[in-house]
């Protein structure tokens, strides 16, 4: 998946983050299949339990069901059409979620050989603030981190100053 390019400020920042927050005792629903960050958490000691790939526009079955205490959302909801549904379904009392910001020096990310690896949303703080708390959520706490590439040019410049990522911890309001 990352092809020699392993995230790997964004994986300290995200687990320094969720440490945070979340304990080891409460149980987590990560949305998205299993992947490298998933199995960062359960190494930690963190109880991850994944959704399935499913589209989660259509089908929030695993989230509406789920009793875990905490759902995770690393750079999931900027891939759904419409995220307000699936957040409005969560029946968790907590949320940490992560997202990748719009950038204004460039487009949208779309691969064009796998559909399920496209950006629909590419949000800015405010609007991702007001997502959740339209959906029923209070914010608690948040972080912003850059994403600095090896690459000459304008662009990966800018990228060193630019925040491209932003995390969320957010408590269900009652």
């Amino acid at each position: 998946m990352y092809e020699n390019n392993f995230p790997n400020k964004r994986y300290r920042h995200t687990l320094a983050f969720l440490q945070k927050h979340v304990t080891t005792k409460e149980s987590i629903l990560d949305l998205g299949v299993e992947n490298p960050f998933s199995e960062i958490m359960k190494a930690k000691g963190y109880q991850v339990e994944n959704t399935k790939g499913e589209d989660l526009d259509i089908d929030f079955a695993a989230v509406a069901q789920s009793d875990a205490d905490v759902v995770t959302a690393f750079e999931i909801f900027e891939h759904l059409v419409a995220p307000f549904n699936v957040l409005k379904e969560m029946k968790a009392k907590k949320l940490v979620a992560s997202i990748p910001m719009r950038l204004w020096f460039s487009s949208a990310y779309r691969s064009k050989t796998d559909p399920w690896d496209r950006h629909y949303h590419e949000f800015e703080d405010w609007q991702f603030d007001w997502l959740l708390e339209k959906a029923g959520w209070t914010i608690k706490d948040t972080a912003k981190w850059t994403n600095p590439t090896k690459k000459i040019g304008i662009r990966p410049l800018l990228r060193y100053f630019t925040n491209r990522y932003y995390i969320v911890y957010a408590e269900r309001n009652d």
